[in-house]
């Protein structure tokens, strides 16, 4: 297929992903995003890669995540060279911690799991962890950690400097990026889609393209009713604190359970995260954000001198299946969906760009795609049930928070 117009409705991270491959291929390429990139899930985002270790074709999920990580270093340098812009993708690693037996024993399954797939893993020791870790060391001698095991492949980056980069490299090969959107419905004839009914700050517009890639977030499912698709991309909100704690260096990623700690220059730690099903909220709640600072305190020990440097909340697109969707939207020969990627987007998005932009040209992609396609057969969990990854992790929060002697928030 040769250069064609191509519409991107979606400014995220896997929507500016896309533009910026097709583009790349020649395609003249306009974004509608409905927010600036700074009120963005993928801005809000912090970030934390795991090993991603070669899958067989039973996991499609873990190939699609393991062809990400080889080209996140491909477009990382890439986009150093294009925009000066450096994305902080660092090897750091990660620890995985318990803080009770049971925690514990989970942890031993999760680690014979990443084995079993070829990462490297290290069980730890209580003595292990605050070795490997000293700031966890109050922790460990006050019996609030009893184990766990590292992954030195784990790995962060900086979403909002990639974001930023992303969008320079776009810019600088014609993508137009049109901010404040608001695509309002899809129209089609027979099996090709013939434009979009958009509103922007000057009123009412239609947009018209060769081809249409919906990569909008949480907000696609809504969108590709109107290609007869029924798509669950409900929002997911996760609120995080960025904490100036001074004294409290770590050296690498540090998850227990749901939560995390993430290390940044200049005595910063990023405290999160929170998954609530509560729709298209994406603000903080001091309460949770209480939480989070109350975690870092079971975690560090004595944090007197912390200060709250900023609070900020996103909405990841969640799935019925735990499965992005990514592939044609259902017989409508020019448009493509994007979206679902839940926790996993960042991660995902340079390999979700070059297979949407392979099935844009009519070429074969290099990951197969079925279990991802548009409109695939999910049973019905009914309309009050959450997606199943979510359900899985409440679930274990709730747990960690009975133990705890904690009420559900």
């Amino acid at each position: 297929m040769g250069s064609s117009s191509c519409c991107v409705v979606g400014g995220g991270i896997i929507g500016l992903s896309i533009a910026r491959e097709l583009a790349r291929r020649g395609h003249r390429v306009r974004v509608l995003a409905r927010e600036p990139r700074r009120q963005t899930a993928s801005w809000a985002a912090v970030g934390i890669f795991p090993p991603a270790p070669p899958a067989g074709p039973d996991d499609p999920n873990a190939a699609l995540t393991a062809l990400s990580t080889k080209l996140h270093r491909q477009w990382s340098d890439e986009l150093r060279k294009e925009t000066g812009i450096g994305n902080g993708l660092l090897p750091c690693g990660g620890l995985y911690v318990a803080g009770d037996d049971a925690q514990l024993a989970r942890l031993r399954g999760s680690a014979d799991g990443w084995r079993a797939r070829g990462a490297r893993c290290e069980w730890l020791s209580a003595s292990d962890v605050a070795e490997v870790e000293p700031a966890l060391g109050a922790a460990v001698a006050a019996g609030r950690l009893v184990g766990g095991f590292l992954l030195p492949d784990e790995m962060q980056f900086r979403s909002p400097r990639h974001l930023e980069a992303l969008e320079r490299s776009c810019r600088s090969r014609g993508v137009v990026i049109d901010e404040g959107v608001t695509v309002e419905r899809i129209d089609t004839s027979g099996t090709r889609v013939t434009g979009l009914a958009v509103t922007t700050s000057h009123g009412p517009d239609c947009v018209t393209a060769d081809c249409y890639v919906i990569a909008a977030g949480a907000w696609t499912g809504s969108l590709a009713a109107d290609l007869g698709l029924a798509i669950d991309t409900r929002p997911i909100r996760g609120q995080i604190a960025l904490v100036r704690m001074p004294g409290h260096r770590l050296g690498r990623i540090v998850n227990r359970g749901l939560h995390y700690l993430v290390p940044r220059e200049d005595d910063l730690i990023l405290a999160g995260s929170t998954l609530e099903d509560v729709g298209f909220q994406p603000v903080t709640v001091p309460e949770a954000i209480d939480d989070l600072l109350g975690v870092a305190t079971e975690l560090l020990g004595d944090v007197s001198g912390a200060t709250l440097e900023r609070a900020w909340a996103g909405l990841r697109p969640g799935s019925a299946d735990g499965l992005p969707t990514i592939g044609r939207a259902g017989i409508h020969e020019n448009a493509f969906v994007a979206a679902g990627h839940f926790r996993a987007g960042l991660h995902q998005s340079p390999a979700t760009a070059c297979v949407i932009a392979d099935l844009v040209e009519g070429q074969e992609p290099a990951l197969d795609l079925v279990a991802f396609t548009p409109g695939r057969s999910i049973h019905d969990p009914g309309p009050d049930a959450v997606p199943a990854m979510l359900a899985r992790a409440l679930a274990e929060a709730a747990e960690t928070q009975a133990a705890r002697g904690e009420s559900r928030r």
